[in-house]
């Protein structure tokens, strides 16, 4: 039992004893149990849900997303379980919802929507900005496309949410490798500027190797990144970091650099001052300058 168990059958099997299952094992939901100081993974938390459920629910939403692959999901959000219980316990969320056929499917042994109709589920929860990230993730782990997931909304005409749904897959790229990246693709594009080109490959001026710039404009040179901790904390990043931007300045690239803390109007002030320098004529019918 090295792994969530239901108390109540490890006690009946004889694989227990009471006093042992309180001294030694942690409850993790009622009745489900791991071994005592065992820390669990969001997997090892929708198994322990499931038990709960009796083992009939159905995991869907953030979970079955992470389940599925999807970064950013962070092992400590609650378990979303599709199953009937109007008073989860703490660390569940339950929804009744009836699926169609073929929108359910079995992973590692668990019972979890799939992955078109997790994508149906997170993209029509709000806020949409979220929503975006969370898509981003989804689509770049399982391979998906946008028209897969709209072919399903086709099929669902009436739902909760599917203007917002339309709204994330227009904005949605796969590309992004982070939220904070997702979301200044957004901002960028609702500002009035194109959509940037994400994973933009850049080759290094002596030929090589390639850079891969998060987000930018190959015509006029000019690229937005996001630079995360690991970018100031690792010094080993910080100094690729530098040779990197000078490499690409002698290429002849505006990259600009965005910061925890820049706020948007400072952002888009810079980006587009970029754009004005490398496009006089202004053309406000593409950038928006």
């Amino acid at each position: 039992m090295d792994g969530p168990f239901i108390g109540s059958e490890a006690i009946r099997d004889g694989l227990v004893r009471k006093h042992q299952l309180r001294s030694h094992y942690t409850a993790v939901f009622p009745d489900v149990y791991v071994p005592e100081g065992q820390v669990l993974t969001l997997a090892g938390r929708a198994k322990a849900a499931w038990l709960w459920s009796h083992r009939s629910g159905i995991l869907f939403g953030l979970t079955a997303a992470g389940l599925h692959g999807a970064k950013w999901i962070g092992d400590d959000l609650p378990v979303e379980l599709i199953w009937s219980n109007a008073r989860p316990p703490a660390g569940l969320v339950t929804q009744q919802i009836d699926l169609a056929a073929g929108e359910r499917m079995v992973l590692r042994g668990l019972p979890v929507t799939t992955p078109l109709r997790t994508a149906f589920d997170v993209g029509r929860r709000p806020p949409m900005g979220s929503s975006v990230a969370r898509m981003d993730a989804l689509l770049r782990a399982t391979g998906m496309s946008v028209a897969d997931v709209e072919a399903l909304a086709a099929r669902h005409r009436g739902a909760r949410g599917l203007r917002q749904l339309a709204a994330v897959l227009a904005r949605v790229d796969p590309g992004a490798q982070s939220p904070k990246e997702s979301w200044l693709r957004v901002l960028l594009v609702e500002a009035g500027l194109p959509t940037p080109r994400t994973q933009l490959p850049v080759r290094s001026s002596d030929g090589w190797s390639t850079y891969y710039l998060d987000m930018g404009w190959e015509d006029i040179m000019v690229a937005v990144e996001y630079d995360g901790d690991h970018h100031r904390t690792d010094r080993a990043q910080y100094a690729r970091d530098v040779h990197r931007l000078e490499d690409l300045a002698r290429l002849g690239w505006i990259v600009i650099r965005v910061l925890a803390g820049d706020t948007a109007d400072h952002i888009l002030r810079r980006v587009r001052d970029a754009v004005a320098r490398r496009t006089p004529s202004l053309r406000t019918d593409r950038f928006g300058t």
